[in-house]
């Protein structure tokens, strides 16, 4: 009663396959395995350290970014509701 056999198995990769249909599963493989290959290219360009000289990396802040920012600042002051 604790384990279960092969027919166990595929009387419930029956019912998946009627409940989701094939052309679903087959979507969600193809995006899951998408999805795990973007993982693996992101952990391998992670790794690789940038070059003197080269641009910086998106979403990265660098002294210059920080100050064109403070440039376009506004100050503003909060008043509350009465």
């Amino acid at each position: 009663m604790g384990t279960f056999s092969i027919w166990h198995w595929l009387i419930v990769l029956l019912i998946v396959v009627m409940v989701f249909g094939t052309k679903k599963l087959r979507n969600m493989g193809s995006d899951l395995g998408g999805a795990v290959k973007g993982f693996k290219d992101g952990v391998k360009d992670g790794g690789v350290k940038p070059e003197d000289g080269t641009a910086p990396i998106a979403g990265q802040v660098t002294a210059s970014t920080t100050a064109q920012t403070e440039k376009n600042t506004i100050d503003v002051e909060a008043k509350t509701k009465s």
